[in-house]
C-alpha cells in the first residue's frame, strides 16, 4: 500500500502522477498555465493545436476509469431500473430527496485512479433519468437541490485538474426519460422513453411535443458544462439509439460537436461508435465490431460488475477479479483502443470495495511489469 500522507504530499508539488504511473516523461509540472495539466507531455502540439494534442493524449492513454453514480443507484437495480421497472416520473423523482452522496470522495476516487494506472476519469453528469451532479441552471431535478446539496462535477474536476488526471463527462443525449419535450416512443426507438401502462402526465404528446426544446435544452447544458468547469478532456454522448432509429438530421449533432470545440479548444467529441463521421473517438461497449484497424481513436467501454453500468446489489460478491480485467485491457490494446471501465459506486456514493481492491492489483501490476510486461503476459 502506498502511504497516503506521503501520496498527497507529492500530489501538492504535482508529481503524483509520476509517481503512480508508468510511462510519464519526468516530472509533471505546468509550466505555461494555458496547458491542461494532463496535456503537459503534448504541450508544443498544444500551442499550435490543442485538438490534435488532446488525441495524441488519447491514443497513449490506455485506460481510464467510468463511474455511474446517480438516483439509480440508491435502488441498487440497474441504471435502467426506471425504464425496466416503468417508474412514473413524480415516483422516480421522490429519490432525489433521499441522494446524500456522503461517501462521495472526489480526492479518493483520483487518488485510486492514479494508483490503478488510469490516466482519466469519465463521469455520468446525467443519465437517462435526467437527475444531474451539477448545478445547472436549466433544471431543479439535481444534486444541489437535493440533500447533499453538492457538486460531484465541480469536485471531481478540481481533484483531477489538480492531478494531472483527464476529466470528461458522460452526458445522456437523445434519451432522456423525465423532459417533457425529449424523444418519445412514437416517433423514436432507442428506448427512447418507458412503456408506461397509463399515460405519463409529465410528457408532451402530439403537436404539443416539440423536439426543439429538448434540443435546445441539451445544447444549454453541454454549453454549461464547458463554461463552469475548465480542462475538460471530452464529452462522451450516450443515446445512440434514438437519434440512430429516425432523422438524425434532426438532432443537429455537428452544430453542438462545433459547439463543445469552440468552448474548449482540447475537449474531445464522441457518441458511442459515431453517428455523423465527425466524432474525435468512438466509444463503443464491450467490443468494437468493424473489420480491421479503427481509423478513428477508438476506447472500449466494459464494467466491473458482470452486468449493468449502476450499482446492482445482486451483483455484491459476483465482481470481474484482477485476471480479467488484465484480459480486457489486453483486449483493449488488440484494436488498438483504450480500455474504459466503469465502476458503479454505492448508494452513499462510496467506490464499491471489490472494485477498489481489484483496480489496486491492476495497478501494481502495472507499476510493477511495466505495460509491456502486462500486455505481453
Amino acid at each position: 500500500m502506498i502511504d497516503r500522507r506521503k501520496f498527497m504530499q507529492l500530489s501538492a508539488l504535482g508529481a503524483a502522477s509520476t509517481f503512480l504511473m508508468t510511462g510519464c516523461k519526468g516530472l509533471i509540472t505546468n509550466t505555461n498555465n494555458n496547458v491542461p495539466l494532463y496535456l503537459n507531455d503534448y504541450k508544443d502540439t498544444y500551442a499550435t493545436d490543442p485538438r490534435k494534442a488532446s488525441i495524441d493524449w488519447f491514443k497513449d492513454a490506455k485506460y481510464g476509469m467510468f463511474i455511474h453514480y446517480g438516483l439509480y443507484s440508491l435502488l441498487g437495480r440497474h441504471e435502467w431500473v426506471q425504464y425496466n421497472e416503468k417508474i412514473h416520473v413524480a415516483e422516480y423523482a421522490k429519490l432525489k430527496d433521499q441522494f446524500t452522496a456522503e461517501k462521495f470522495d472526489a480526492d479518493f476516487i483520483t487518488d485510486l485512479a492514479l494508483e490503478s494506472g488510469m490516466k482519466y476519469i469519465n463521469l455520468t453528469t446525467r443519465h437517462h433519468d435526467s437527475f444531474c451532479l451539477w448545478d445547472t441552471k436549466y433544471s431543479d431535478f439535481k444534486s444541489t437541490n437535493s440533500p447533499a446539496k453538492r457538486d460531484l462535477v465541480a469536485e471531481l474536476s478540481e481533484q483531477c485538474n489538480k492531478k494531472g488526471l483527464a476529466f470528461f463527462l458522460y452526458y445522456s443525449h437523445g434519451r432522456d426519460w423525465q423532459h417533457p419535450h425529449a424523444p418519445n416512443n412514437d416517433k423514436w426507438g432507442g428506448a427512447a422513453r418507458p412503456k408506461y401502462a397509463t399515460k405519463e402526465p409529465a410528457y408532451k404528446y402530439g403537436e404539443e411535443h416539440d423536439l426543439n426544446k429538448y434540443l435546445e435544452f441539451m445544447n444549454n447544458q453541454v454549453d454549461e458544462l464547458l463554461t463552469n468547469y475548465s480542462q475538460i478532456a471530452g464529452i462522451w454522448l450516450d443515446g445512440h439509439g434514438t437519434p440512430a432509429s429516425g432523422d438524425r438530421s434532426k438532432f443537429k449533432l455537428q452544430e453542438l460537436y462545433d459547439l463543445v470545440h469552440s468552448k474548449q479548444p482540447q475537449t474531445l467529441v464522441s457518441y458511442k461508435q459515431g453517428l455523423t463521421g465527425t466524432e474525435d473517438f468512438l466509444a463503443p461497449e464491450r467490443k468494437y465490431r468493424n473489420e480491421g484497424e479503427p481509423k478513428t481513436p477508438l476506447e472500449i467501454c466494459d464494467h466491473l460488475q458482470r452486468k449493468g453500468w449502476g450499482y446492482l446489489k445482486s451483483q455484491d460478491g459476483k465482481h470481474k477479479h484482477k485476471d480479467e480485467v488484465i484480459a480486457m485491457l489486453k483486449k483493449a490494446a488488440d484494436y488498438p483502443a483504450n480500455l474504459l471501465l466503469n465502476t458503479g459506486p454505492l448508494p452513499s456514493g462510496e467506490m464499491h470495495p471489490e472494485d477498489v481492491k481489484v483496480l489496486r492489483e491492476v495497478g501494481k501490476e502495472i507499476r510493477n511489469r511495466g505495460w509491456e510486461g502486462v500486455l505481453n503476459s
